[in-house]
């Protein structure tokens, strides 16, 4: 998933574009005299007022931002209109820290309006009509603010937005606005608005920005810990609202999923770079805790195989953090006999001097788990070219199994290694692989810049299983839910569908050479459950995403921008499958806490080979 990033770029323009500044233009008269906000505003997203000159725009000072790469005010004209689409309100943009200007000012601003793009045209995200270059003039303190207007689950329409316009590659943006009818309409109508939410759910806990989701539609698509799950591309969650704070970050509750922001959170209606629409709080309700726990899966039988997935987040030996990942697999997971690890970064972590060795990274890891009541772990892996597999530079993560060798072999095959694909051959009538471990067809340029699949092969009570262990390509780079463009374009899904085509031929090929062969693919896909990634894992029915034996509400592994989703998933073969002798679970121990390890919840797979 994308990361924070604070730089402010240019703003938006509709005519033309200036790729070097990455801008574009909306042509207009180039004065104008005194206007009203809403004349500003209008009744689209992008203002007919941009690259005019406004003088004496009159408003109440709603809140003031002195933070950060976007400071100014907000204003609000308490005299609205009787037009539901257009907003009432507009962010006055200083650059600096803005002086002179306080919550509760009447004051009139002139200055040239411009539509302003949080990350930058490229992002596809929608953009914020603002008054740059202001002067202003306070004319009154001390004044009421415009009452507040409601965000609720009645207020907010159950579709999330129209189609964009074919003939402008999908943009809403010069659609008319329809607050009755679509989610991001309703939510730009209120763009710069004092608003309110009372007694909301935290649907993503608080990360590390300060920052944290409610939703206003409790009902919607919840899950038994208080969460929003996201199901399909066609149903999106509509009453997810991200919550920021003008006050200090240290002041901001630190909340987990299902708790309660009790009481009224209130303040100006901003939009961001990640997160879209965004209630800027000037005054927060009281953090109520559902007290929400982590948990922790059964113990698999004595004739059972536990086969876990879990995304470590970048481990490397400087972490502090392995005590408490030890803990999660030896007392969430109860120790399964595998576990596929993803994100194990070299022995000196994200330093780029060409190290590319994680023995000191699992054997510190291996310790901790012993240490904390765990079994005596071995691990297999391969290491990878420097710098080939894409994450963090210098890091060179790659996949490493960890298995229990009192209850589980690994089949030890020489001949694999970095640039080596592992093959399927056939012995005395059974599936066997070339190089135990191995990676999978690497040298396809589905895997360029990204982490190979590493297969091994395992015995369990004189049963064969493969398991081949997979990091796809991440999300980065799609458009987001709340983008101009609707549908957003998920471009990274290209190179998944790739890798999946990939993976399912490999995982075909063991299937021919023995019909009846125990496979388990399994790893952070990056995609859900109902994907087009998933659908080419799961072609011809070599394989199955198992998080699919789960209810609907239960399917999920990460919380992001308010959705619970599936991104992580363990995938079995007929023989598995058709058994029906099988447990899956996705064990929470992350991904809805504030303080998490990891962005990802592990999962589990138990069943009799």
């Amino acid at each position: 998933m994308p990361s924070k990033k604070t730089a402010r770029l240019a703003a938006l323009t509709v005519a033309a574009v200036c790729s070097a500044a990455s801008t574009v233009v909306l042509t207009a008269p180039a004065h104008a005299d005194s206007v009203r906000i809403h004349d500003i505003q209008g009744s689209t997203r992008i203002s007919s007022y941009v690259g005019k000159q406004v003088t004496d725009v009159a408003g109440i000072v709603t809140g003031v931002r002195t933070y950060g790469s976007s400071r100014g005010f907000w204003i609000q004209d308490p005299q609205a209109d009787d037009n539901a689409a257009t907003s009432e309100a507009i962010f006055v943009y200083t650059n600096t820290t803005p002086k002179g200007v306080a919550v509760g000012d009447a004051v009139t601003v002139s200055g040239m309006v411009q539509e302003y793009v949080p990350g930058g045209a490229a992002t596809g995200n929608q953009s914020i009509t603002e008054i740059a270059k202001p002067t202003f003039t306070v004319v009154s303190s001390g004044n009421a603010l415009p009452a507040a207007v409601v965000i609720s689950a009645k207020s907010v329409p159950a579709a999330y937005a129209p189609a964009g316009d074919t003939a402008a590659n999908g943009s809403i943006n010069g659609l008319p606005l329809q607050p009755s009818a679509y989610a991001l309409d309703y939510y730009e109508s209120l763009e710069h608005m004092n608003v309110r939410v009372a007694d909301a759910r935290v649907v993503t806990g608080t990360d590390d920005h300060s920052e944290l989701w409610v939703t206003v539609k409790p009902r919607e698509h919840a899950n038994r810990r208080g969460g929003t799950v996201y199901g399909s591309y066609e149903s999106q969650n509509t009453g997810r609202l991200q919550i920021q704070s003008l006050g200090a970050a240290a002041d901001f509750p630190k909340a987990n999923v299902g708790d309660t922001l009790a009481g009224t959170t209130s303040g100006p209606l901003d939009y961001t770079q990640f997160g879209g629409y965004t209630l800027v709080a000037n005054e927060l309700g009281t953090l109520k805790s559902a007290g929400l726990k982590r948990e922790t899966t059964e113990k698999q039988g004595r004739g059972e195989l536990a086969v876990a997935t879990y995304n470590v987040e970048n481990l490397d030996p400087s972490d502090t953090t392995f005590a408490a990942h030890a803990s999660a697999i030896v007392n969430n997971l109860q120790s399964p006999d595998i576990v596929s690890l993803e994100e194990i970064q070299d022995n000196n972590g994200a330093t780029n001097d060409g190290t590319v060795a994680a023995d000191q990274t699992m054997q510190k890891l291996i310790d901790a788990i012993a240490a904390a009541g765990g079994p005596a772990y071995q691990w297999r892996s391969i290491d990878p070219v420097n710098n080939a597999d894409g994450g963090q530079p210098g890091g060179n993560i790659r996949q490493a199994f960890l298995y229990n060798p009192e209850r589980v072999s690994f089949v030890d095959r020489a001949g694999g290694d970095a640039t080596t694909a592992v093959g399927v051959t056939k012995v005395n009538g059974r599936a066997a692989l070339t190089a135990s471990p191995g990676r999978v067809d690497p040298a396809n340029e589905a895997w360029a810049n990204s982490r190979k699949p590493l297969a091994g092969e395992f015995t369990f009570r004189g049963r064969t299983v493969f398991v081949i262990a997979n990091h796809f390509a991440s999300k980065g780079g799609d458009q987001s839910l709340h983008a101009q463009y609707q549908p957003p374009v998920r471009s990274s899904e290209t190179q998944r569908h790739l890798q999946a085509t990939a993976v399912n031929t490999f995982v075909k090929d063991i299937l021919a050479a023995q019909k009846n062969a125990d496979v388990v693919t399994l790893g952070d896909i990056n995609d859900f459950e109902f994907s087009g990634t998933a659908e080419r894992l799961e072609d011809g029915g070599a394989l199955w995403s198992a998080i699919k034996s789960l209810p609907k509400s239960e399917r999920y592994s990460y919380v992001y921008q308010g959705n619970a989703q599936t991104l992580d998933q363990i995938l079995v073969s007929p023989s598995i499958r058709r058994s029906c002798d099988f447990e899956y679970d996705s064990v929470h121990v992350n991904s809805e806490f504030n303080d998490q390890i990891s962005d990802h919840d592990p999962q589990v797979l138990r069943f009799r080979p």
